[in-house]
């Protein structure tokens, strides 16, 4: 092992270590657990998935249903056929994020990768600060899949609910999803796996089959912006920076397979390869699913004019006849069930992970384990917060809204990781140690994924009366900065009261300095 011993000079007041580059341990630890140990936690959880279980928690996080249900109606409205190019530009942006996360995943395979891998990155301060950033963000995630799910619910039985139905089954899905959670990572496994059969039938099998049997349009209709944009009284640019915003939500959530981490086998090889398989195969899947319902929709004006608020539906019962309808969205409902359910549990996790530091607000209750090992504590502490964002929704419909709210608060910790990741690169405190490593191109591929996560918060917080029905609530078009101003206030207010940041560097103080801790300051 390398030399675990302080340097010769004795930190004075306030100070702290100076930082020292990553080097790779000489000799691995033979367990996961006694990885975990050298990390400076022990095993709580119970770790019982392999790599396929990790890559379904990603999926359904991901999933195809879910990204491209809630984002095709929005982006047709603003850009017409050709908001599809949207979705490329969005999974190619999220392939840099996932490369730089695969390389802190691999080095560090912990629960909450967020605020685990910005603590050996950089200051105290800013490594509490993004793990909360990233912690709300998954939690608000969730208020937006929620919010998604309810509809279809009414669907189900050919009703439609008022604004204030929808908040209330919306919170019925949540309690429902962490009711499950509580019964530990192998009954969640089961009801993902459930999810990700029904995801096969919708996605898989439905877009083929409506592209190569049911195609109504000439591909010309991809690059057709149907006059959505003049309608709108926007330029063609801008209706595509607003499709991209849309679409980036498509992309989120490939995280999930970092929060559970502590529970899969070989984590440090295994999570990185669910990452990519989770992005890719669900990229892939929405990119075919959103060309094969576009040019198989019988009449894609109707959409854009917004007299079609579900185009998929309609594109599926237009192929396949009436009798497909319940089906149909029984098999939709499952889907963002799954979804729910895989992406509350990684919030439950993330908040484990920042409670055991005793750096989040009531961590004494949060970093709760019940007897089928589940974090009980995040989970409840987690379906609390994300209800708590429902009100969104009460006075007026809030699909595009919670989309780009969600987004929003997703892209705050992508842009901080990354940046800081660079940061440390940069200044050779960090070079990466773990199982998986992209060499010298890390270093470029991490400014690129700086450039598009930066980009696309920016997009995503531009509040945009297009993305909101008309006569929509100011709350409404500002629900992006609106949220992640509130989440950094709170944070921030946080901080000073409580001086989190604090604590951990006295507990990094504490604990020998080498391979594993070799914090920098930002």
């Amino acid at each position: 092992m390398a030399d675990n011993t302080h340097t010769d000079a004795a930190p004075g007041p306030g100070s702290r270590p100076e930082a020292r580059p990553e080097t790779a341990p000489e000799t691995a630890p033979e367990t996961d657990a006694d990885r975990l140990a050298e990390l400076g936690y022990r095993q709580e959880l119970r770790r019982s998935l392999n790599v396929l279980g990790n890559i379904s928690m990603g999926f359904a996080v991901v999933s195809p249903v879910v990204g491209l249900y809630a984002a095709v109606q929005v982006g047709m409205s603003v850009a017409g056929g050709a908001w599809i190019w949207a979705l490329p530009i969005c999974l190619l942006g999220q392939c840099l994020v996932v490369a730089v996360y695969s390389e802190l995943a691999s080095q560090w395979p912990l629960a909450g990768g967020a605020y685990q891998w910005s603590r050996r990155l950089a200051s105290p301060t800013f490594a509490w600060l993004s793990g909360w950033m990233w912690q709300f963000a998954v939690m608000f995630g969730n208020t937006t899949v929620a919010y998604l799910a309810s509809p279809w619910l009414f669907s189900l039985f050919g009703a439609v609910p008022t604004p204030t139905q929808q908040v209330l089954v919306s919170v019925g899905f949540m309690l429902f999803c962490a009711l499950v959670n509580a019964y530990g990572i192998d009954f969640l496994r089961w009801f993902v796996s459930l999810g990700i059969a029904a995801e096969a039938v919708a996605s898989v099998l439905v877009g083929f089959t409506l592209l190569l049997v049911f195609r109504h349009h000439g591909f010309s209709l991809l690059t057709d912006f149907l006059s959505a944009p003049k309608g709108l009284g926007i330029s063609d640019t801008g209706a595509l920076l607003a499709a991209v915003a849309v679409a980036g939500w498509a992309f989120i959530g490939f995280d999930a397979c970092v929060s559970t981490a502590e529970e899969t086998k070989d984590a440090a090889r295994q999570v990185p390869r669910a990452m990519w398989w989770s992005l890719l195969s669900v990229g892939l899947v929405v990119i075919l699913n959103a060309v094969s319902v576009e040019l198989a929709h019988p009449d894609p004006a109707q959409v854009v004019s917004g007299k079609d608020l579900d185009p998929v539906t309609t594109a599926v019962t237009h192929a396949f006849g009436g009798w497909a309808d319940k089906p149909f969205v029984l098999v939709v409902l499952i889907s963002f069930t799954a979804c729910l359910m895989a992406s509350q549990g990684g919030a439950a996790r993330g908040l484990y992970s920042l409670a055991r530091d005793d750096v989040f607000p009531f961590s004494r209750h949060v970093r709760k384990v019940n007897r089928h090992k589940a974090p009980i504590g995040g989970l409840v502490a987690a379906t609390v917060i994300s209800c708590a964002a429902l009100p969104l929704g009460l006075s007026t419909s809030a699909i595009g809204s919670l989309i780009t709210f969600g987004s929003a608060a997703t892209f705050v910790p992508f842009f901080l990781l990354t940046l800081v990741s660079l940061t440390a690169r940069l200044r050779g405190t960090w070079k990466p140690a773990g199982a998986v490593g992209y060499g010298r191109l890390g270093t470029p591929l991490n400014f690129l994924a700086v450039l598009w996560t930066g980009f696309e918060l920016v997009n995503v917080c531009w509040p945009r009366t297009i993305l909101a029905p008309a006569g929509a609530p100011w709350y409404q078009i500002w629900a992006a900065p609106l949220g992640v101003g509130t989440v950094t206030l709170a944070g921030l207010a946080y901080l000073l009261v409580r001086r989190p940041d604090r604590r951990m560097r006295d507990a990094d103080l504490d604990r020998p300095l080498g391979d594993e801790l070799a914090p920098a300051v930002l």
